[in-house]
């Protein structure tokens, strides 16, 4: 029984977070329908990358297939919009240099984790515990204005199933990042809702931004 429910949050898991992988896909179509990337931040595409880089890492010495999964697929993601954002800016020399600090940055974080740790669960546990808080760093420092609400219903069933799969496993570097997700979820839930009643007594009421 504990294995079909570890079966099933694992798809959970996979198919909720690629779906949040796989908004980008609206910033790519803008950008090859303008041939432009005006408006479109190029940081969250990097960062979300090399978070999943280092999630991928983790599933790998975790012997994790779910997290290797998801990983993966975002990965290839953030790289092809990284790519096509790179062909349409015009800042392509700025764009150019951050990608390859990111570079930098990874190739040293390898080194460290391969060459100063031992192999086994301090390597494991150092490493998810880095990749927890970048992950909520980036979480809190990502754009929130005009959040939608099927983005928000998203959020908290991708955050929900990652609870529960990491209490399955026991494994706090994948409770503790994506508990956050849970609350605040709740949190724009209630704000939809009061808002919306808000703005059936107000029609002249502006739209709700978080």
């Amino acid at each position: 029984m504990q294995g079909e429910v570890r079966e099933l949050l694992s798809w959970a898991c996979i198919v909720f977070t690629v779906g949040m992988f796989s908004t980008g896909l609206t910033d790519l179509k803008k950008m090859r329908e303008s041939k432009s990337a005006d408006n479109i931040q190029f940081l969250p595409f990097l960062t979300t990358c090399l978070n999943n880089l280092g999630w991928l890492y983790y599933g790998i010495l975790k012997s994790d297939q779910t997290i290797v999964h998801v990983n993966v697929i975002g990965a290839l993601l953030q790289i092809l919009y990284i790519i096509v954002y790179l062909h349409y800016t015009k800042q392509k020399r700025l764009v150019m240099v951050q990608t390859l600090a990111a570079g930098m940055v990874l190739t040293c974080s390898w080194f460290y984790f391969t060459t100063f740790l031992p192999e086994g669960d301090t390597r494991l546990s150092q490493l998810g515990l880095t990749c927890s808080v970048v992950t909520v760093k980036i979480v809190r420092s990502g754009d929130v204005q005009c959040l939608s609400f099927p983005l928000t219903v998203a959020t908290f069933f991708t955050s929900t199933s990652w609870v529960l799969y990491g209490l399955q496993l026991n494994d706090p570097y994948i409770v503790v990042p994506n508990t956050p997700g849970i609350f605040t979820s709740l949190i724009r839930f209630y704000l939809f809702w009061r808002f919306a009643a808000v703005n059936q007594s107000s029609p002249s009421f502006k739209s709700l931004q978080i």
